[in-house]
């Protein structure tokens, strides 16, 4: 795998962020990168803006300011903002439950889960039994077929586990049931969260946009490399992937091409809607997201009460915060993850997604930041990668101390 030179850093920071900018450029003199992009907003002002590297190295193409990147699970907070859209628009409850919405949600003994267990991955749906394919997945109709009938893996608010993949379909259906107009999240993102923001995010992307604006991913997620990196890894979780017939393989595996990154390159896969794991757009306006919700979404009519929602502290489920699938404690609320013990980005009050292979974005209103690191050299921490520990750090002590 080529690596990149720091002397392929570009962009800059606004004085008083220069660290961020010595903590991406040593990401690069240590070698870890092949190309990345960092961005931050601080009170509503684009501070960081910095990007290097390969888009390709197999080509030696170079990574551009307007490159675009597939970010995996960091999708998920992008798909979460345009649900939070949906709730300040008045279009559902957070704690009404799911079949009021869609009442053919209430199968398999779901009639009493809430949307706010749901989106807390607390609901036990975390794997679709319901074979499914590209052809499927790419039909809303029959997504919500496929995970209407699903029976939950647990008692409902008792316990949670990661819904890696299924997430993003449960939100996009209860978006398409609400919204006036029955758009899908991808839709409802694009034209209630990108359109007003000016982004260049896509959950889902257009035929117009070429390959050769889209960083190509490096890495796998198979056997062999999990087994190599068993350092990076909770051993439970490895242990579980590596098992087709536990909870935390069949997360990831219906169908089978989900769990698989290097695939997410295909066009195919960058075309169909995945909620929860390919969006694709600049780092910049991961960044910009965030920091509109930072800064308390006027932009976006976000009002007070969802907000309070979002930074307020997780409802953990009632047996604990052990994480069935990740095999580690975690802790989720409305769709995202929230700091705790063994992942801390700014304060109590912030909340984001982080991304397989090392992507993370983030809001915290309390520092007024909006964060957002992408990359396509993928590395096999489940968070905490260290090139965007770095820039996060950074990011946090210079937002305190700027004040």
């Amino acid at each position: 795998m080529r690596t990149a030179t720091v002397d392929m850093v570009e962009g800059g920071t606004e004085p008083g962020w220069e660290s961020v900018a010595d903590a991406f450029r040593a990401n690069f003199e240590a070698g870890t990168e092949v190309g990345a992009a960092c961005s931050v907003y601080h009170r509503g002002v684009k501070v960081v803006d910095l990007w290097g590297g390969f888009r390709d190295p197999a080509t030696s193409a170079r990574w551009k300011e307007d490159t675009l990147v597939l970010v995996f699970s960091t999708t998920k907070g992008m798909s979460s903002l345009a649900v939070a859209v949906a709730h300040s628009q008045g279009l559902f409850d957070y704690d009404e439950k799911v079949a009021v919405y869609w009442p053919e949600f209430a199968q398999g003994g779901k009639a009493d889960v809430t949307v706010r267990q749901l989106f807390s991955h607390q609901a036990g749906l975390c794997a679709i039994d319901e074979p499914m394919d590209l052809m499927v997945l790419a039909d809303p109709e029959l997504v919500a077929n496929a995970i209407a009938k699903q029976v939950p893996a647990w008692a409902p608010g008792t316990k949670h586990g990661y819904h890696g993949l299924s997430l993003g379909w449960y939100e996009s259906e209860i978006v398409r049931r609400v919204d006036p107009q029955h758009r899908t999240i991808g839709r409802f993102f694009a034209d209630e969260v990108a359109g007003p923001l000016d982004l260049e995010f896509y959950i889902g992307l257009p035929d117009d946009v070429p390959d050769d604006r889209i960083a190509v991913m490096q890495g796998r997620w198979y056997r062999t490399m999990m087994l190599a990196n068993l350092n990076k890894l909770p051993f439970k979780f490895v242990k579980g992937f590596l098992n087709p017939r536990s909870i935390t393989a069949r997360t990831f595996a219906n169908p089978k091409i989900l769990g698989m990154p290097i695939r997410y390159n295909d066009r195919e896969m960058r075309r169909i809607e995945l909620p929860a794991s390919n969006g694709i757009g600049q780092v910049r306006s991961i960044a910009k997201a965030y920091g509109e919700f930072a800064t308390g979404g006027k932009v976006l009519g976000i009002d007070a009460v969802t907000m309070h929602a979002l930074t307020d502290a997780a409802t953990p489920p009632s047996d604990g915060t052990y994480d069935l699938v990740l095999h580690d404690h975690t802790v989720f609320s409305l769709g995202f993850l929230k700091p705790w013990e063994h992942l801390q980005f700014g304060s109590e009050h912030a909340f984001g997604t982080p991304g397989a292979g090392g992507s993370f974005g983030f809001a915290d209103p309390e520092l007024g930041l909006g964060f957002a690191y992408g990359m396509n050299r993928m590395d096999y921490y489940l968070y905490d990668d260290p090139r965007e520990k770095r820039l996060r750090e950074a990011a946090v002590v210079c937002a305190k101390a700027i004040g």
